[in-house]
Formats: structure tokens, sequence, C-alpha cells
């Protein structure tokens, strides 16, 4: 692994102190069913405001987190803050599936799946309500991973393969690792409604998700022409910024309770499945 420059050491440095005190917080974007208009579940993303509140994309502090052996103590806290988010939403009589991105670091960690076990126990969150979502690149491993996510499956958590389309193993991974959910990369989906090439993709890769048992999902949704053709498509469900940015944990149910409304009738109209 190459040794993080003196910048980068200054960061993790920073990292490190701002996940000791809890000063990351989650963003939570929903998950909204083509089938029914309704969220099913939310993504829990990571969100470090440095110093007067200067954003540090997650892109910059995950991979070095990973290279500087901190980033256990990250994905601790976001497992924790999330399955809290989640009983706090209960109490106001919200029931939510929850999904947290987890590296591939930790996943080499065999214990990994008991340790979740027993954080939803202590929080009080069934296991069903949760999904462990790990990035195609992240499963290059293939054998590493296959008892890991096993044990994932086996005290049933959910697991998911994020940004599918981005890799060169794709085929093999499904066919060998235990996964739930196919989440189809948001390149595919931004030009979904000007590029019949990529329609013919993404129609090849629900068949594919479908014809393996999974739930297939699509990201960066931007536009109700490219839900429409979802919809059409067959996808399941659908995340992106025309549903909904990632919000804050308390605007949640206020958002939902404004558009329950609104999207039954959207998404149904757009669902070849809808009857």
């Amino acid at each position: 692994m190459t040794p993080l420059t003196e910048s980068e050491n200054a960061l993790a440095t920073a990292l490190q102190l701002a996940v000791e005190r809890e000063e990351l917080r989650l963003a939570y974007q929903p998950k909204l069913s083509l089938r029914t208009g309704c969220v099913g579940s939310v993504e829990a993303l990571a969100r470090w405001d440095r110093g007067e509140g200067e954003p540090v994309e997650p892109s910059l502090f995950i991979p070095i987190a990973e290279r500087a052996g901190i980033i256990d103590a990250l994905t601790g806290w976001a497992l924790r803050s999330a399955l809290r988010q989640w009983v706090a939403w209960r109490d106001q009589g919200v029931t939510i599936g929850i999904a947290v991105n987890v590296s591939a670091v930790s996943l080499r960690d065999l214990e990994f799946p008991d340790f979740l076990q027993r954080l939803c126990h202590l929080e009080g969150v069934p296991p069903d309500q949760v999904t462990v979502e790990l990035t195609e690149s992240a499963t290059q491993h293939v054998i590493r991973l296959l008892d890991t996510l096993t044990r994932f499956r086996i005290k049933g958590i959910k697991v998911a393969l994020d940004d599918f389309g981005t890799g060169f193993s794709s085929l093999l991974q499904l066919r060998q690792l235990p996964f739930t959910e196919l989440k189809i990369d948001q390149h595919f989906i931004r030009d979904l409604a000007t590029a019949e090439d990529l329609r013919l993709i993404v129609k090849s890769v629900i068949d594919l998700a479908h014809a393996l048992g999974l739930i297939a999902v699509a990201e960066g949704v931007e536009d109700a022409e490219t839900l429409k053709l979802l919809g059409e498509l067959g996808c399941d469900e659908v995340q992106g910024f025309f549903i909904a940015k990632p919000m804050a944990p308390g605007d949640l149910v206020p958002w939902m309770l404004e558009t329950a409304a609104r999207w039954p009738e959207i998404c149904t109209r757009s669902s070849r499945l809808a009857s």
C-alpha cells in the first residue's frame, strides 16, 4: 500500500480526531420503489465538514482512512449512528430499511458480521432491516470475501453490490457472492433518455438481476423521463436527486409525509409492473 504523503497524514490525523469526537455526520438518501411509489429504505452517507464548515469529499477521506488504518473506527461510527437513527425513526412511527457502505478492508475480517449482529442486538434493530453495501471495485478478491458475505446472509443482513458496471469481473461476482441487491451505476443512468445503447445495457442488467433473484436499483435518477424509462425497463427501485438529495435525519419523516401522496401515482404510471 502506498505510504501517505505529509498532507494525507495530516488529513488522516484530523479524521481520526473527528471520528473519536463524533464530529462527522450521516446524510440519508431515500430509495423509492417503482412498483408502489413508497420509500422502502435509505442509504446512509458519511459527511465530514472540516474547519469552518468546509466539506471533505468521501472519495478523498475514505481511501485515506483505509490506508491509515482507521477505516474500522469510521465504519463502526457509521454503523452505530445509522442503527440509532433507525430506532429514532421507528419511535416516530416510521420503519424503514437502512443501508451502510462498508469498506472491503473491514470485510476481510471474518468476525465483522458478528460485530454488526451484536450492534443490531444492542441497539434493538432487526438484522433484516440492515443492508451492507460494497462497491464493485471492492469485490475483486472474491474468494476472500465469500465467507464474510455469506455470514451476513446467514444472519439475515442484506448485501448490495454498488456501482455495478464500473469493473470487469461483475458476472463472476454475481455468480459467486451472495448478493441480494444490484445497484446500477449512475454513469449508465445519466444519459438513459438520450442513448439507446444505454437503454439496451440497463435493460440487460435489470433482466440479469431478476434472473439471479436480485433487486435492481438505479442510481443517479435526475429527471422524470429517466424515471419513466426505468419503470418501462422493469427496474425495481430508484435513487437520485430527482427523488431526493441526501438529507439530514430530521428531514426524512417530514419529506416522506409531504411526498407520500405524490410518488405512488407517478411511479405506478411509470412502472410496467403496476397493475
